[in-house]
């Protein structure tokens, strides 16, 4: 697998783009809570607070990109989200000065959120909410750093993806919900009306993120105009139609699935904050049909795999195991027998390894390297005649 000049830029481009800490999402989620929407559900307004954002943060295509989208207003530009935790001005001069791993704060952000968002925000945070609700007995604990407490900062993460998006588009799922809506039992089902209100939240999402995803198609369109670089200009066209048709629709091949996959992603984790732990599932498995048909037909500009790299900043931070599996083929070792874990018969030697390449050398902060086999772990039986901590009886002597 040899390293084209555009992966080595876009590389390049990543590790020297500069840590930020972007202040629109904080903008943007405050501007629509200070609107009068009426008395609506809990579910709903989060709804078309989503919906709020997708129609109106910034829209991102960076040069050399095939796969985009961008969780802030450009890359490594990170949001906030003081709906769950409102930073404080000495947070932002923390973040903005500390040694290890900084987020640069501009003045204009910190001026926003002494004027605008910590004054909105101020008791209303979840954090807040959630604090009030403690013991001065929990609270003293916890000042003294006893314990810390993951939810006063981001939502339930940990979560992973399944494989319907490769299956249906968001116009399927939206067809899908108003059938369980119309199959409602108002009579006999007491949580009816809290169904009816989730429901209705989840197609308000739905189409938040198909708009979401034309505002990208119309960027692309408008950039393909002005585009005088030939293979760039059927690129950007190419990324319109793709982005036009996912996740509307259910993806037709390699590159619209990993396209679809980014878009789900970047709307769960701009929603709320999930401590960007929202897992792809088996991505090697989910696109490994995709893949195999771009075997059997032809791929747009250069192989399906390339996408996992080329895609920008963003892909290859989640595609490392997708792109072992998947662009293996018989560039792969095949000492080891197939994994329970990979959907192809190749060996999880990275092809940076395999082929003696050095890109990636790291991915997310870890040193890529072969799987080495779990240690077989050591039975510890209690000394004669001592109380097992499992059974509470003492062990006879042989």
């Amino acid at each position: 697998m040899t390293v084209s000049e555009r992966v080595k830029k876009l590389r390049r481009q990543s590790l020297d783009a500069e840590e930020t800490l972007s202040g629109e999402r904080a903008e943007l989620v405050t501007k629509f809570y200070k609107q009068n929407i009426g008395l609506v559900s809990t579910p709903v307004r989060r709804a078309l607070a989503f919906q709020y954002l997708m129609e109106h943060k910034t829209i991102y295509i960076g040069e050399g990109e095939l796969i985009v989208g961008e969780k802030g207003p450009t890359p490594k530009a990170t949001p906030t989200y003081p709906e769950l935790c409102c930073h404080s001005l000495q947070d932002l001069d923390i973040l903005n000065s500390r040694e290890k791993i900084p987020f640069a704060v501009s003045p204009q952000v910190r001026q926003v959120y002494e004027k605008q968002i910590i004054p909105f925000w101020q008791d209303k945070s979840m954090r807040e909410l959630l604090f009030a609700e403690m013991t001065d007995e929990w609270r003293a604990a916890y000042e003294a750093g006893i314990f810390t407490e993951f939810m006063e900062q981001r939502a339930p993460g940990h979560t992973v993806l399944d494989d319907k998006i490769y299956r249906k588009g968001m116009l399927d799922f939206e067809a899908d919900i108003q059938h369980s809506l119309q199959e409602l039992d108002y009579l006999h089902d007491p949580l009816a009306y809290a169904k009816e209100q989730e429901l209705q939240a989840m197609s308000i999402c739905a189409e938040a993120l198909i708009r979401f995803a034309q505002r990208h198609a119309d960027l692309a369109r408008v950039l393909a105009k002005r585009e005088t670089d030939p293979q760039r200009k059927a690129e950007l066209e190419r990324i319109a139609e793709v982005c036009a048709h996912v996740p509307a629709h259910a993806p037709r091949d390699f590159w619209e699935a990993l396209q679809y996959y980014w878009f789900v992603h970047l709307g769960v984790t701009t929603e709320l904050n999930t401590w960007d732990t929202f897992c792809p599932g088996h991505l090697d498995r989910h696109l490994h049909p995709f893949y195999q048909k771009g075997l059997a037909g032809d791929c747009h500009f250069g192989s399906d795999s390339h996408l996992l790299t080329v895609g920008g900043p963003n892909v290859p931070q989640i595609s490392l195991c997708a792109r072992v599996n998947l662009a293996g083929g018989p560039r792969c070792l095949r000492a080891r027998p197939r994994e329970r874990n990979s959907c192809c018969e190749c060996d999880t030697t990275p092809l940076s390894l395999a082929d003696g390449n050095d890109y990636p050398p790291r991915m997310g902060g870890r040193e890529v390297a072969r799987r080495r086999p779990r240690p077989k772990r050591r039975t510890v039986y209690p000394a004669p005649g001592c109380l097992c901590r499992f059974t509470g009886k003492r062990r006879r002597a042989d």
